[in-house]
């Protein structure tokens, strides 16, 4: 029996760990570590709603702004296809756009030297009646119809600019030979 013994002494000596050897206990994080980590957590996610709130009310506002300069462009080619003169001195309206009623103010003065020909336009689009919030201004120039000419005639490439002198030399060149 003997030797049994001294088997189950060795192998208690090879179980046990050498001086040399450290043995580290398993451990999780502290308490203050878990803090650290969620207070880190808690700052990055609060820069992150507060980005992307910025970034949706940036994103309204120039919605807002955008729609009120095409009132003004409206407005503006209103002018130019009812041919009309506006009258010099300020006037506001209101226009719909987008489901919702803008408000516009008009001024116009005289531009260049002859008071008959052309009048500069500043148009200021505003979100409210009272004209306290301006979104968008456009100015323009507008010439008076009155001394607009004529629309020009469109050459259709023979040089006397109607359909009847085409057909002619059309005509005298197939009298003669030649080809087209």
């Amino acid at each position: 029996m003997p030797c049994l013994r001294a088997n189950t002494h060795v192998k208690r000596l090879m179980n046990k760990p050498s001086h040399n050897t450290v043995i580290k206990p398993h451990r999780g994080f502290t308490l203050i570590e878990v803090m650290v980590a969620l207070a880190i957590i808690a700052i990055a996610l609060s820069s992150l709603i507060k980005a992307s709130g910025s970034h949706t009310s940036t994103a309204g506002y120039l919605k807002s702004k955008t729609l009120a300069h095409y009132v003004a462009l409206n407005e503006i080619a209103d002018l130019q296809t009812r041919r009309a003169w506006p009258d010099i001195g300020t006037s506001d309206g209101s226009a719909e756009m987008a489901e919702f009623e803008w408000f516009w103010l008009r001024e116009v003065v005289q531009a260049g030297d002859d008071p008959n020909n052309i009048r500069s336009m500043k148009f200021t689009v505003y979100i409210d009646e009272d004209h306290t919030r301006s979104l968008a201004q456009v100015q323009a120039f507008i010439s008076n119809p009155a001394n607009s000419q004529p629309a020009a005639i469109i050459n259709n490439g023979n040089g006397n600019g109607n359909q009847n002198g085409n057909q002619g030399a059309n005509q005298n060149r197939n009298q003669t030979g030649a080809t087209p």
